[in-house]
């Protein structure tokens, strides 16, 4: 590709293959299952953006997408929620948004989760940046009407 291609996909674009517009909340099931494909060696994934960005959402998605069938949400309070996929996997979930100090995170025990060979979505990953494994994908959301997510 040269510059900014664009290539149509259904109803959403896709702008150099890892910048996607979303346009409805619809399509993010397919985004999900891009994602996937793209990244199908890692585990961890670190989601960035605003608060009410849509991380959760398509968190939910790529969930859905994974084989959960637990209902999917923000760990806000409770920092972390254990999901299981229909083939009994766990998935694990965290928000750190409410984070104080990063002496939390130790007792969490996150390198159990995030070193556990499990999927791990991390909303809020800028706030623990120096404990991020090497190789956890950023995904990045933005926009109001029209969502950007690049990974």
């Amino acid at each position: 590709m040269t510059g900014y291609e664009k290539l149509e996909i259904k109803t959403f674009v896709i702008i150099q293959k890892l910048l996607i517009i979303v346009k409805t909340e619809a399509e993010l099931p397919q985004i999900a299952k891009e994602l996937i494909a793209e990244y199908p060696a890692a585990r961890i994934f670190a989601f960035y953006g605003s608060l009410g960005a849509g991380k959760t959402t398509f968190i939910k998605a790529i969930c859905n997408e994974l084989g959960v069938r637990d209902i999917v949400q923000s760990p806000t309070f409770s920092i972390i929620n254990e999901y299981k996929t229909e083939a009994g996997d766990s998935i694990y979930h965290f928000d750190f948004y409410r984070i104080r100090n990063i002496t939390e995170v130790f007792d969490i025990g996150y390198e159990d989760y995030l070193y556990s060979g499990c999927y791990c979505f991390i909303e809020w990953p800028e706030l623990i940046e120096s404990l991020l494994p090497a190789g956890a994908v950023p995904v990045r959301i933005s926009g109001t009407n029209e969502r950007m997510i690049e990974f």
